[in-house]
């Protein structure tokens, strides 16, 4: 099966044309598609129709699908599938206030957080809703040496949501809170497939870092997020009718965007696929895959 493609920028963000994933895939297309995702961590695949069942078995070209966390936020007949609507937002200040309205990765108090997730767009509104990535592996090379080895050692509490989150977490009840996992990140994981090292930061949900004192911890945060959030490590994602995107929650952090007219209708099917226990980055270790 072939297929057209173009890098977005020189680093972050593949296009993929002139393929109809609605057929079967066949195993070297799969692997062409799978080693260009993990290369630029953002792919979008353009003019795609996919129902749910189609969207669930495109999924799992790219891993297993991991079930849904918030379970009101799927669709009935097809648990796995997840759903952004605008129409489940609420109003604040006559502005929509969207879910992960800041740069974030999905699920990392998860033991095992979700390597990737998936949206297709169903329904877009004329003009916003854009989703921004930045790439997380750059923002670590570009750390100055003093930083990196002060931060390689380091971890942080992901917990459902911080003391000091930016972004206020969907409601849940006091017993759906009691089954949230919450665990200890490294500040610096190494890419479970690629062994590169990258910054894993999500303010939303990080509580301080062990052994550091809160303030020094919560500025070292603040610190990291600023500078991995910098325009130059930013690819901001257009939506369009059809396209379906998938990133790497290794690799990049995202975020989304209230700015369209609250009046019109936003809706994207989403999925998230399972990942593995984050493991500190070893240096030594990704010196001597490299040698």
């Amino acid at each position: 099966m072939k297929f057209k493609f173009k890098p977005i920028t020189p680093n972050l963000g593949i296009e993929i044309t002139d393929i109809d994933l609605s057929k079967p895939v066949d195993a070297q297309t799969q692997k062409q598609l799978y080693d260009l995702w993990l290369q630029y961590a953002v792919m979008v695949v353009r003019n795609q129709k996919l129902e749910p069942p189609q969207f669930a078995s495109v999924a799992q070209l790219f891993g297993d699908i991991l079930q849904q966390q918030l379970t009101k936020f799927t669709l009935e007949d097809h648990p796995l599938v997840g759903t952004i609507s605008s129409r489940d937002l609420p109003m604040v200040d006559g502005k929509l206030k969207v879910r992960g309205e800041n740069f974030h990765t999905d699920h990392s108090n998860y033991l095992a957080p979700p390597k990737a997730t998936m949206l297709h767009a169903v329904a877009l509104p004329s003009q916003g809703g854009d989703t921004q990535f930045v790439d997380v592996r750059r923002a670590f090379d570009d750390l100055s040496p003093k930083m990196k080895e002060k931060i390689l050692p380091l971890r942080s509490a992901h917990v459902y949501e911080s003391s000091k989150s930016p972004r206020k977490m969907a409601d849940i009840s006091a017993e759906e809170r009691a089954k949230v996992p919450q665990t200890l990140q490294p500040l610096v994981i190494g890419h479970a497939e690629t062994g590169r090292a990258t910054l894993y930061l999500n303010t939303g949900r990080m509580e301080g870092i062990e052994g550091v004192e809160s303030a020094e911890a919560f500025k070292l945060i603040d610190d990291l997020y600023a500078h991995a959030t910098q325009t130059k490590y930013e690819y901001r994602h257009q939506w369009k009718h059809g396209d379906m995107v998938i990133w790497d929650n290794r690799s990049v952090m995202h975020q989304a965007n209230p700015d369209f007219d609250p009046s019109e209708y936003r809706f994207l099917y989403r999925i998230m696929l399972q990942g593995v226990p984050l493991n500190a980055f070893q240096k030594q270790n990704h010196e001597e895959t490299a040698a």
